[in-house]
């Protein structure tokens, strides 16, 4: 059974999990500093989908001086192609309904067309970010 947990950063248990998986994919996987992967959590609406009570996938939303920005999404290698992503995302949608500030994300370059299914398009020009190649992507649907 899969579900997906709505928390903030006080649920240190939920927090964990979620930690664990961004190490896994972000600092492990793709070298990402981890003082840039850890930043703005207090903040921040997180988002863990667990599998028959497994941690797999994560993400989540924070207010900006721009909008909302979606960001850290992250799925176990072991995970990905299961849809996991795209159910985590649709649940931070979900939770955003109702806000009518712009919905935003940087997103890196292998995973644009992820975003593009939902409506998420490209804006301005490809930058770096923590080493790693991005665009920024407006909701526009």
């Amino acid at each position: 059974m899969i579900v997906i947990k709505k928390f903030t950063f006080k649920n240190k248990a939920l927090r964990e999990q979620a930690f664990a998986i961004r190490h896994q994919v972000f600092v492990i996987g793709q070298n990402c500093p981890e003082d840039l992967e850890y930043e703005f959590e207090e903040e921040s609406t997180h988002f863990l989908l667990l599998e028959n009570n497994i941690p797999l996938a994560t993400a989540r939303h924070r207010k900006t001086e721009k909008g909302f920005k979606l960001e850290r999404f992250a799925v176990l290698e072991s995970a990905r192609g299961k849809g996991f992503g795209m159910q985590v995302l649709q649940s931070i949608l979900h939770d955003l309904k109702d806000e009518k500030e712009i919905k935003y994300m940087h997103a890196q370059v292998q995973v644009i067309p992820f975003y593009e299914k939902v409506g998420f398009v490209k804006e301005g020009n490809l930058f770096e970010e923590a080493g790693i190649m991005h665009y920024k992507m407006v909701y526009n649907a």
